[in-house]
């Protein structure tokens, strides 16, 4: 009995010992910055001074009420988010489709197609950012095609383009390898059963393995709204928020705010609205295709 009690005891400091780093990890890293994060958007502070001043909800009103930077950087990241979550899923799809196939070539395709992806957006950006300056120019020049003689990178339209080309161009083979694995994971019976009853390659695609990648849809659909939704990093890189500030996002405009002009009370204020969308949005998203996965 008391060999029992001693080594249920030590199960337990065991237990401790092994988790109590990471739970420290958790708070210093993650809810001690959330609640100064919360602290900071009620203030007025330039990230230097000790004592900053209180201001209770006036960021947020200001945001939501006299903020035009922000309700254009707003309507650029939901424009873009949408874009970007349709157009790099079905691409994704389509090219999962045919690098699943038996082909000599698809271990060279698919690993052309993820490398991008290794790449850090930023890098990614800068070289795109070259191709669209230098290389389109020398592209015109050669093949006289119109096309390459557009201000890619100077007007708004084209601009916005850039950029969400550029994205899906880098992150396209991730979304791709997740539809493979889960293109895979449809049994080939049922795809022969759908055969034997007279179902075409496209009607076995939506009736049978369309709704057995709910799964791989759902993860992808996720990833890609998180991702859209706090894209900043190929902003940084490839327009710098221009021209004119039209292809500011959310993030790229709290960082302009929080680094650039020193509102640091003011930007903590906006990245706590981005969470809180964030968080709303991704919540019900999941929620709706977990319960279409169960449908399925």
């Amino acid at each position: 009995m008391m060999f029992k009690l001693g080594r249920k005891r030590g199960d337990k400091l065991e237990f401790g010992v092994f988790t109590l780093p990471i739970l420290i990890s958790i708070i210093a890293v993650f809810y001690y910055p959330f609640i100064m994060t919360i602290r900071y958007s009620l203030t007025k502070w330039n990230g230097i001074s000790k004592h900053p001043k209180f201001v209770g909800l006036d960021n947020f009103k200001q945001i939501f009420m006299g903020d035009a930077n922000f309700s254009h950087a707003a309507w650029f990241t939901i424009k873009y988010a949408i874009l970007y979550i349709v157009l790099i899923n079905v691409l994704a799809i389509l090219l999962a489709l045919v690098l699943d196939m038996k082909l000599k070539s698809t271990t060279w395709l698919r690993a052309a197609f993820f490398i991008p992806y290794i790449l850090s957006l930023v890098i990614v950006g800068f070289i795109w950012k070259f191709i669209f300056m230098q290389g389109f120019e020398s592209l015109g020049a050669s093949t006289g095609w119109g096309v390459f003689a557009l201000s890619w990178l100077g007007e708004p339209g084209l601009a916005f383009i850039s950029v969400l080309f550029v994205s899906i161009w880098q992150s396209i083979g991730f979304y791709m390898v997740i539809y493979i694995a889960g293109l895979q994971s449809v049994p080939e019976d049922l795809k022969e059963a759908a055969t034997v009853d007279g179902a075409g390659p496209i009607r076995r695609f939506f009736n049978v393995t369309l709704p057995l990648l709910a799964p791989s849809i759902t993860i992808s659909v996720f990833m890609a709204l998180t991702n859209s939704i706090k894209v900043f990093d190929v902003i940084l890189s490839l327009t710098g928020g221009g021209p004119g500030g039209t292809t500011y996002s959310v993030a790229y405009d709290i960082y302009r705010d929080t680094f650039q002009n020193n509102l640091y009370g003011y930007g903590t204020a906006k990245a706590l609205i981005l969470f809180v969308a964030v968080l709303i949005i991704t919540v019900i998203q999941l929620t709706i295709f977990k319960r279409r996965e169960v449908e399925a």
